[in-house]
């Protein structure tokens, strides 16, 4: 048992041949053994080093890095059987069920944002001290991305927590960036057939494929990755339907959609007609086979040596050169899916079969695109009011006595 001789400064006693300090951590008690022989010198030291640490605790900047500095021998610095915060977020990763482009995400903010800092601490060290001088000295691009990146944290934290290498998430203590959600930026009706149209004046030959592309973009609504990865064998031009079912993800084809359901996407006229364009275009290609190493069963495949569309910048290219020279203001691509959809809206479909051909929830069609679905139907209510208006006045005039 340690023994405090009388006139010991508070905190600091003997324990065997050497000298122990007491302190409390992060509502923890603490106690480090040191490397001080007993003798008034050392006994200072142990004080000094205690006061010290006391100070640095109430001053909030004691972490664990510190920590280890001022007691290089304690077993809180030694990671001895304790998990490193590098060991388990790679652990994390390598175990979760997901798809390469959301495994990939997360790697890439634990290696930017928390992996410099954490990668050799205990896990169990990490406090919320530590998260929030991390997240004050980093240069965040937006809120969005600092909000994301404590997101991705959180849950490798969670799973920490349920895994029992820590008795809490120090994430729950860090208050998030508000979350601002960007409104879609749809091209109108005009914009979108000014679009295509250019497309098929300029393009020609095997290049024409991007217009056709662009035709069915606009008129279905698919997502850019889901165009690039439908087969013909996917599409019954009879029945006038595309089975939606795969994907395109950091080039690569994932036999899966983004929401991991499949759906049948029912076809237009126009969508139709970029099919149609789709096949001439195919049939040009089966006509210069020195130039392909085969057919491809992909509907728009690109005109280099390739089956499918890997990557949206072979599409980007031709889509901004055309908008630059229509002077239209430059938008993503991907608002071809939202122009498709404030379309439907404002032609009065029904909401939920919106949804389902977008391959949403109608709960997410109803935020994404109030804006349109209230213009679409404000006149109507409007004129409710002014039938209602109307019907009351001729039986007030019918009904008042001469």
């Amino acid at each position: 048992m340690a023994r405090k001789p009388m006139g010991l400064p508070t905190g600091v006693e003997f324990a065997g041949q050497s000298v122990r300090i007491r302190f409390t951590w992060n509502g923890e008690r603490r106690c480090e053994t040191l490397p001080y022989p007993q003798t008034p010198k050392g006994i200072k030291a142990a004080a000094d080093l205690r006061a010290n640490v006391v100070s640095l605790a109430k001053h909030g900047v004691l972490d664990a890095n510190r920590y280890a500095e001022l007691f290089p021998n304690s077993k809180h610095s030694h990671h001895g059987t304790r998990v490193l915060f590098g060991e388990y977020a790679q652990a994390w990763l390598n175990g979760r069920e997901v798809v390469s482009g959301t495994r990939k995400n997360y790697r890439i903010s634990l290696n930017l944002y928390w992996m410099p800092h954490f990668a050799l601490m205990p896990i169990d060290l990490v406090s919320p001290m530590d998260l929030r001088r991390v997240i004050s000295e980093t240069k965040w691009k937006s809120a969005a991305v600092r909000r994301s990146a404590i997101e991705r944290l959180s849950a490798m934290l969670s799973s920490a927590l349920t895994d029992g290498l820590i008795q809490r998430n120090p994430v729950d203590a860090i208050e998030l960036p508000g979350r601002t959600k960007k409104l879609p930026d749809a091209f109108t009706v005009e914009e979108a057939d000014a679009i295509i149209a250019e497309l098929y004046a300029t393009l020609t030959g095997a290049t024409a494929i991007y217009a056709a592309y662009f035709e069915f973009a606009f008129y279905t609504g698919m997502r850019p990755g889901e165009i690039a990865a439908l087969r013909w064998d996917e599409v019954d031009k009879g029945k006038r339907l595309a089975h939606v079912c795969r994907i395109v993800v950091d080039k690569v084809i994932e036999e899966r959609t983004k929401t991991k359901a499949a759906r049948m996407v029912m076809l237009n006229s126009r969508a139709m007609n970029a099919l149609k364009m789709a096949e001439m275009v195919a049939e040009l290609r089966r006509s210069q086979k020195k130039r392909m190493k085969k057919n491809s069963p992909y509907v728009f495949p690109p005109t280099r040596i390739s089956e499918y569309l890997q990557q949206s910048s072979l599409t980007d290219k031709f889509f901004k050169e055309v908008v630059s020279k229509l002077e239209i203001r430059g938008r993503r691509q991907y608002n071809c899916r939202h122009t498709y959809a404030t379309m439907c809206l404002m032609a009065g479909m029904n909401p939920a079969f919106i949804a389902n051909q977008l391959g949403h929830s109608v709960q997410m069609l109803l935020s994404t695109y109030a804006k349109w679905i209230n213009s679409s139907t404000d006149w109507n209510e409007l004129e409710k009011l002014e039938t209602s208006l109307i019907g009351t006045n001729s039986v007030q005039t019918e009904t008042v006595p001469l």
